[in-house]
């Protein structure tokens, strides 16, 4: 996609963080915009802080886990603007700690999220586009899904965040392929940040009163917790310096977007453990600094 002007972006998880970035620069590319968020308020502000620029756009609260209100989505896109030719699956949450003391509803809420708003929003929104591309023989229409460095490496206390974004990863690799089986017209990205100062760290902020846990949280879900907003919050890049990475993407059809190089010497790590069939090494024994510090004492059962 080389022309953004008058095109129609979707973006989930508009109200902050990469969402409300990517809303920002599609504006000023001349977009109009279809923001959805888990935030009812949060929302509202985006979208007036946007047509108050001169924006055309328009917001719609949306739980991207439940397939019913995606469709809601698609059908305010259709109806606001006739179509759609950019959708960003965005919307995401982070939640750690030893992956077998996660809780079902840990995995409800991370999977439901992460994994099911990005299926819901390809099985709704790319047979529109398909339908688009079929009457218009000029359209011009782009798919990028959020995923992260999590979904190229393993890192321990991050189990369920991890399994959601190589899901991510492996439905976008997916998607590439079967778009690219029946049309030209339609590409897609996959998104793999690594720490950027967002609101992530603090998603369970948005977190539905049925899937928060009854107990406390136990050591290693605190660790992981301090872990990941020390390392969100004393990143470098900003989340408007992803956006301007994620359009330059789209422009030049690049699929996987990667915007901390440096880390791909770990990501070939891991790959070459799977290369050569050997077990698989530290994800921070190129950063040791980063490496979480947990103190567990496993104490066996009394016999």
């Amino acid at each position: 996609m080389k022309n953004f002007k008058g095109k129609v972006a979707v973006i989930t998880g508009a109200a902050s963080g990469f969402g409300k970035e990517f809303a920002i620069a599609g504006a000023a590319l001349g977009m109009k915009l279809v923001l959805a968020d888990v935030q009812q308020l949060p929302l509202d502000a985006t979208v007036a802080e946007l047509a108050a620029t001169g924006a055309d756009v328009v917001g719609l609260r949306c739980d991207v886990s439940k397939g019913e209100e995606v469709e809601a989505l698609a059908q305010l896109a259709l109806s606001a603007f006739g179509g759609i030719n950019l959708l960003f699956n965005n919307a995401g949450v982070g939640s750690g700690g030893l992956i077998w003391e996660n809780t079902v509803k840990d995995w409800e809420w991370v999977l439901g999220v992460n994994v099911w708003g990005v299926i819901h929003g390809v099985r709704i929104f790319t047979p529109l586009m398909l339908e688009q591309a079929e009457r218009e023989p000029d359209y011009e229409g782009y798919i990028v899904n959020t995923a992260s460095m999590a979904g190229l490496l393993s890192p321990q206390l991050m189990g369920a965040y991890n399994l959601s974004k190589h899901a991510v990863v492996s439905l976008s690799e997916t998607l590439f392929h079967d778009l690219h089986s029946v049309t030209s017209q339609i590409g897609c990205s996959v998104l793999c940040p690594a720490f950027v100062p967002t609101g992530i760290s603090n998603s369970h902020r948005s977190r539905p009163a049925e899937l928060q846990n009854e107990t406390s949280p136990t050591e290693s879900m605190v660790v992981a917790q301090k872990m990941t907003h020390k390392a969100v919050s004393s990143g470098k890049m900003t989340a408007s310096d992803v956006a301007q990475i994620t359009f330059e993407a789209i422009r030049e059809n690049r699929f996987y977007i990667v915007t901390h190089p440096k880390i791909m010497a770990t990501v070939k790590m891991r790959l070459e453990d799977i290369e050569h069939l050997q077990n698989p090494r530290d994800p921070f024994a190129l950063k040791q600094e980063n490496r979480p510090q947990l103190d567990l004492t496993v104490q066996k059962a009394s016999a």
